[in-house]
């Protein structure tokens, strides 16, 4: 019989890595850096300098950027955020996204604390059909209301099927400022990162009506990897202990 070559599969091993930081970081690690070493510099504020040391690495931390590898298959909704799932519920989308229609849709609700990774990304691939930003408060963004009061920012992709799935960036008690990496038109692809918020926030995310939470309340989202909902899937139920 002929040989047959066995598949290839690359490398058999990988090494771990310190993620990479965001671009978006670097000039605040700059400015407390600079801080820190005009701390060291005159003994009058030496006391200052370790401070500033812990804050600059916290700072390069809030930043970090790790790689991430997305789930394929059909019908698969990814998380946007890092964080903690707080809510699964059906909710009447809010005003900016009316392209989703009037009818309830589940909300996933994803909440980001400062330790977490803050740069976001899209839930499937497709094209940003709308990007909404709206000035607001700064109230904990573990709060219901902050979602219609808190600094926000609304996108909404179209998949290749169709569907459209909106999400919503919320500004929290400590974030100040939220950051935009798409556009409408841009053509974008699942897992791709499209924003990111400055310290601490949540995510909103509604689900199409054919699509069921793969997710339980209390469970830890990874952007990028963790499936969100699928289509035509059954929901999952239940409080991770």
């Amino acid at each position: 019989m002929p040989s047959i070559d066995p598949p290839e599969f690359g490398t058999p091993t990988v090494k771990w890595r310190f993620p990479a930081m965001h671009p978006e970081g670097q000039r605040y690690v700059i400015i407390v850096a600079v801080a820190a070493l005009v701390a060291l510099i005159f003994s009058a504020l030496r006391f200052l300098f370790w401070p500033l040391a812990f804050l600059m690495v916290f700072v390069a931390a809030f930043f970090r950027d790790p790689i991430r590898v997305t789930p394929k298959g059909d019908g698969l909704v990814v998380a946007p955020a890092d964080g903690l799932i707080t809510m699964i519920q059906p909710m009447v989308p809010p005003a900016e996204l009316a392209i989703l229609g009037t009818a309830p849709l589940i909300r996933v609700s994803i909440f980001m604390s400062v330790f977490d990774v803050h740069v976001n990304r899209t839930p499937i691939a497709g094209t940003i059909r709308q990007v909404v930003y709206i000035s607001g408060k700064f109230l904990s963004a573990d709060l219901d209301k902050a979602s219609e009061e808190n600094e926000r920012q609304h996108l909404v992709v179209e998949g290749k099927d169709g569907r459209l799935i909106g999400f919503t960036q919320i500004a929290g008690l400590v974030a100040r400022r939220i950051v935009a990496f798409v556009k409408e038109g841009d053509m974008i692809a699942a897992g791709q990162r499209v924003g990111l918020i400055r310290f601490g926030s949540r995510v909103d995310v509604f689900l199409p009506a054919d699509t069921m939470p793969q997710v339980v309340l209390g469970q830890r989202s990874i952007a990028g990897e963790t499936i969100l909902g699928k289509v035509g899937g059954e929901a999952m139920s239940g409080i991770t202990q």
